[in-house]
């Protein structure tokens, strides 16, 4: 236990820091807290940035930040999913340089995994979320899967880099390691933190979520940068002689990180930076709208986007804006460590929500509205300091099926929906018979799991272990 010396001298360091800013009110209720709990208060407040937020709090969090509209943008040059005739010699290269690339143990995975499923109903990390129709496994199962297939198809060990947050580290490394790390060394699986921002009330001060605790949140997906240099896990990569980051966001069931098409394409075009995108499904979709500016690739929100742009029409009458960013992304090792060397500031994105606080009395108060103010920062926002950036079409329903709602459209209900789609498609490929409805609609629920295929490809191999489907079956192909 700390000495209760110690802990004065930190309080008076603590105590001249806020109120100088106004923000003495989080120390009311210091005298009646235990040593613990002043020590885990105490240091809360030494890691909350001034020096970053000090400037923000005005800009940001008191007033609405100004957002410069848009330059004079034009639609990124695109990769296309599916090749003309002249191209198809390049894709089949690239696909030999991805697996090379894979088989010499050069690529990592990524798994940008700090965010709760409180939004989805579920309590606990957002990547222990059941999400397989069939057999409820998680998120993380899934990717452990696709870890351990890969690195059993390519011959090789491949590092995976699971990002938490301060909210749900502990529990996350309790599951992995609950699950005996997934069949996985406990050597390849690199776990680590990013930053946590406090939240502030719409005056712009600092919000008690206990007595003795600040309301933290995570950084956003942008932290991934600096965290990966501070963690020293960009150091233990380059250790390994890795020189990609197969970079995914945690929700996405469908995503293929081991794919050889976009990993050869982005090392064989000297890419620093590639993301894959998708065809939209209107002119609104609510992602973000993969664009150039002034010759640099950028991705610009649809809160952002000009409606005249969204809407936007070519000569044959197709979408002129028609890539949406699925957050998927390939890295160079050596990008990553050029960007967080320098002192390159990503912007930060104020997000208004509802957040439980502590009142004078020291009662918790659940807001029925928002009430706070949670600064982010986005990953994409490094895009534009990428050289020959990698834009990659793909096909949403092979790639790309997020859960991001507790229902409607990315939703638990969608991702099920797809990945019962994806598995049909594969096996129909593959020659085997499937029951459908009346209209053509699968009429079994089948999943066919990382172990079984990583890809389409892969599925004729194993095509003598699918067991005769009846209509209304669930089967589990691993």
């Amino acid at each position: 236990m700390e000495s209760t010396q110690s802990i004065d001298s930190r309080f008076s360091s603590c105590q001249e820091q806020l109120s100088s800013r106004g923000q003495a009110h989080v120390l009311r209720f210091w005298d009646g807290l235990t040593i613990d709990e002043k020590a885990s208060l105490l240091g809360e407040l030494e890691a909350v940035p001034w020096d970053v937020l000090d400037d923000l709090i005005l800009t940001h969090i008191v007033n609405q930040p100004v957002v410069a509209a848009p330059g004079d943008l034009e639609p990124a040059k695109v990769f296309p999913c599916h090749p003309p005739e002249e191209r198809k010699a390049e894709y089949e290269r690239a696909i030999e340089v991805g697996e090379q690339k894979l088989r010499a143990g050069q690529v990592a995975a990524m798994t940008v995994a700090g965010g709760q499923g409180s939004r989805l109903g579920f309590d606990g990390p957002k990547g222990m979320l059941p999400v397989t129709p069939v057999g409820s496994y998680t998120l993380f199962e899934l990717f452990a899967q696709m870890v351990a297939a890969a690195q059993q198809k390519y011959e090789t060990s491949i590092p995976w880099c699971v990002m938490t947050s301060e909210a749900n580290h502990a529990q996350t490394l309790a599951y992995f390691e609950s699950k005996n790390w997934f069949g996985l060394s406990p050597d390849d699986v690199y776990m680590f933190s990013q930053q946590m921002l406090p939240a502030f009330d719409l005056a712009g001060k600092l919000i008690m979520s206990s007595r003795s605790g600040l309301a933290l949140a995570p950084n956003g997906h942008g932290g991934s940068i600096k965290a990966l240099v501070d963690s020293g896990t960009l150091a233990k990569l380059k250790a390994r002689s890795v020189t990609v980051i197969s970079y995914f966001q945690v929700d996405n069931p469908l995503v293929k990180p081991f794919e050889p098409l976009g990993i050869g394409l982005h090392v064989s075009t000297g890419s620093e930076m590639a993301i894959k995108v998708i065809p939209k499904a209107d002119d609104l979709e609510r992602v973000g709208n993969v664009c150039s500016e002034q010759g640099r690739v950028r991705v610009v929100e649809y809160s952002d986007f000009p409606e005249a742009l969204a809407k936007s029409r070519d000569a044959n009458g197709k979408r002129r804006f028609d890539s949406g960013n699925a957050a998927i992304h390939f890295f160079d090792v050596d990008f990553v460590e050029r960007v967080a060397g320098r002192s390159f500031q990503m912007p930060y994105r104020r997000a208004v929500k509802a957040v439980s606080y502590v009142n004078e009395s020291g009662e918790v108060i659940v807001p029925s509205e928002p009430n706070a103010v949670k600064l982010e920062t986005f990953v994409f926002d490094v895009l534009p300091l990428a050289n020959n950036p990698l834009v990659l079409e793909i096909d949403r329903g092979e790639e790309f099926s997020p859960v991001k709602n507790a229902s409607g459209s990315d939703s638990l209900d969608t991702a099920h929906r797809d990945l019962i789609a994806r598995s049909y498609r594969w096996l129909t490929a593959a020659g085997v018979s499937l029951p459908r409805s009346a209209d053509k609609k699968p009429g079994a629920e089948v999943v066919i799991m990382p172990s079984f295929a990583l890809d389409a490809s892969d599925v004729s191999r194993g095509t003598s272990e699918v067991p005769a489907i009846g209509a209304g079956e669930q089967v589990l192909l691993q």
